[in-house]
C-alpha cells in the first residue's frame, strides 16, 4: 500500500513535464526545417523563409535576409507598426534550367512559392527612409530610427 503523506503532486508534474518535452523535441525538429517546402506554406513552418538578421546600430537597424533566387521585382517590403514585413515569389526553376532537365526528379529539395515573413522591430523606425538592396542572393534593408528612437545624450548639471 502506497503511503500517502509521502505523495508529492509537484514530482509527479515534473514527469509529465520532461516527458513531453521529450516527445515534442524529438518531433518538433522535423517539423521546423528552415529549408523544407512547408517554409511556403500557412500553418506551422510559414515563418522560417527567409533567413533574416537583424542587427543595431546607433541611427539604424540593418536587416538582412538570405533569399537566392528571387526575383526582385516581386519582392514587396512593408513597414508599419513597428514590423517589417518581406513578401515575394521565388520561381522552382530559372527559364533555362527547367528546359535542360526534362522528365521526372528522384529528388528535390528546392522550395519554391509565395512567401511572407513578419518581424518585430526592437525600436520605432522612420518608414519614409528605409532603403533595400538586393544582390547575389541578399537582400539588405537599412531601417533608420525614427528621433524618438535614437540615444539621446543627457548632461548632468551640477547644483
Amino acid at each position: 500500500m502506497k503511503a500517502y503523506w509521502n505523495w508529492n503532486p509537484f514530482r509527479e508534474l515534473e514527469s509529465l513535464h520532461r516527458d513531453l518535452d521529450r516527445v515534442f523535441g524529438d518531433a518538433l525538429p522535423r517539423w521546423r526545417t528552415p529549408f523544407s517546402r512547408v517554409s511556403f506554406l500557412p500553418g506551422l513552418a510559414a515563418h522560417t523563409y527567409p533567413l533574416v538578421n537583424v542587427r543595431e546600430e546607433d541611427d539604424a537597424l540593418h536587416a538582412e535576409a538570405l533569399a537566392p533566387g528571387i526575383d526582385p521585382a516581386s519582392l514587396k517590403i512593408t513597414v508599419a507598426n513597428n514590423q517589417l514585413t518581406i513578401a515575394g515569389d521565388k520561381p522552382a526553376l530559372p527559364p533555362d534550367c527547367a528546359e535542360k532537365t526534362p522528365g521526372s526528379y528522384h529528388r528535390n529539395e528546392r522550395a519554391d512559392g509565395q512567401f511572407i515573413r513578419s518581424i518585430s522591430l526592437p525600436v520605432e523606425v522612420d518608414s519614409d527612409r528605409v532603403e533595400a538592396t538586393y544582390k547575389n542572393g541578399v537582400l539588405r534593408i537599412t531601417l533608420p530610427k525614427a528621433e524618438v528612437a535614437k540615444p539621446k545624450q543627457i548632461t548632468v548639471q551640477i547644483a
